[in-house]
């Protein structure tokens, strides 16, 4: 090969990777990023070493739909409120205080377990209190994203978010299934719990100015209203919101019962569980990290093919009593969920405005993360009754079913139509 066409050709390749990593060049999204990449592999660490708890506790799929269901409930009764907040409060200072707050649940939970007393209904207590947390965390340290990179690299920031998150998903729960044999589940809780200190010390050490967008003097019913009557009027913001919650009522629901395949079905135990997950992680990677730089109308396509991606990757899986194919079909189920809840939240945070940010990322929290008690209740309960293969089956389903009649009836056609009037 000719040295000149080799050293073009890398040279391409560097420009990319620059391009597609460029708002870690922010130094406050550089300490962000990868503090919570930690933070998150330990998150995704008790995950799955919870869900294991839960089975050899109760050894039953009903009281893994519950203790998932308590950890979403708060988030759809309090992530609304927490958006105006978040418009009125320093964002920095106020995730350290949610990521302390997680912190101690955390260590909560490991000397409980440590000491042989945890029963389920502690651990139901505990997942409730970290709803309660997330629930004002998690509009916070979106609507923050922008206050880092500023708005032209927006967009690549939340790509890059969701490249850190689905990172974690890989990691995080791998390192579950060999730490459960080696330091049981209380090792595992206790290291998510030290995991938030970096977190904590990235958001310490950031040199920024705090904003705070909506003023304090007005009223806080009146700057509620004033983010639900912008939901309500923009159709594509709505659009949006309604295909995550649909992906997490029926979607997501097949991870609360993932400690059942792997135990009962695949007979692959604790480690087996965290590779299932970690294959997830893998594909919505993929996703991720495709959808970085797709203009609005290709990320429309990767949402449409996300969606049939997942439910027939979802569909094979339930079928599958290999666990080598069951990775492989996990895969694509991480695909398709990505292409579709990326691709939602990077088209929503690009047509709100900056003064709003919170209060509409406080909506979308509230039906993607608030909505998972519904799914979660409903798996867990068709699980006891029909078996967890059936459960999948059905909710894989009515995912498909409302996804593409959604997308198909007002995402596309709203997007278009805001396309049209931008260019009129």
């Amino acid at each position: 090969m000719n040295p000149n066409l080799k050293q073009i050709s890398t040279e391409k390749r560097q420009g990319k990777l620059r391009e597609t990593f460029r708002s870690l060049r922010h130094r406050n999204f550089r300490l962000f990023w990868f503090g919570q990449m930690i933070s998150l592999i330990g998150t995704w660490t008790q995950s799955v070493a919870q869900g294991w708890m839960v089975l050899r506790l109760s050894n039953s799929p009903f009281l893994l739909g519950v203790v998932s269901a308590f950890a979403g409930l708060p988030v759809l009764f309090f992530s609304l409120p927490a958006g105006v907040l978040a418009d009125r409060v320093k964002k920095r200072k106020f995730l350290i205080f949610t990521q302390i707050g997680a912190m101690v649940l955390a260590f909560i939970l490991s000397f409980l377990a440590f000491s042989g007393l945890v029963k389920v209904w502690h651990v139901m207590l505990l997942a409730l209190g970290l709803g309660l947390v997330n629930a004002f965390d998690a509009p916070t340290r979106q609507a923050f994203v922008k206050e880092m990179v500023g708005k032209e690299d927006l967009l690549n920031a939340i790509a890059l978010n969701s490249f850190m998150f689905n990172s974690a998903r890989i990691l995080g729960p791998a390192l579950a299934g060999i730490l459960i044999s080696l330091v049981g589940e209380a090792g595992c809780f206790f290291i998510n719990g030290l995991s938030f200190i970096a977190v904590i010390a990235g958001l310490s050490l950031m040199r920024m100015k705090d904003v705070v967008f909506q003023s304090k003097n007005s009223s806080f019913l009146a700057s509620f209203k004033e983010g639900i009557s912008y939901i309500m009027k923009n159709k594509r913001a709505l659009s949006l919101i309604l295909m995550v919650s649909t992906m997490s009522i029926f979607g997501f629901s097949y991870a609360v019962l993932m400690p059942v395949f792997a135990r009962n079905i695949l007979k692959s135990g604790a480690a087996g569980l965290g590779f299932l997950m970690s294959a997830v992680g893998i594909g919505a990677i993929s996703a991720g990290l495709g959808l970085a730089s797709r203009k609005t109308e290709e990320k429309l396509k990767y949402m449409q093919a996300g969606i049939v991606v997942f439910f027939f990757s979802l569909f094979l899986f339930s079928f599958s009593k290999s666990f080598f194919f069951s990775l492989i079909f996990l895969v694509g189920t991480g695909w398709g969920m990505i292409s579709l809840v990326a691709t939602c939240n990077t088209l929503l945070q690009e047509i709100i405005p900056d003064e709003l940010r919170g209060r509409v990322m406080s909506f979308y929290t509230m039906m993607f993360m608030g909505t998972m008690p519904i799914g979660s209740f409903l798996a867990g309960a068709l699980g006891q009754i029909l078996g967890v293969i059936w459960a999948v089956r059905i909710g894989g389903l009515f995912c498909v079913g409302i996804s593409l009649f959604l997308f198909k009836k007002f995402v596309q056609r709203e997007f278009k139509l805001g396309s049209l009037q931008n260019s009129s």
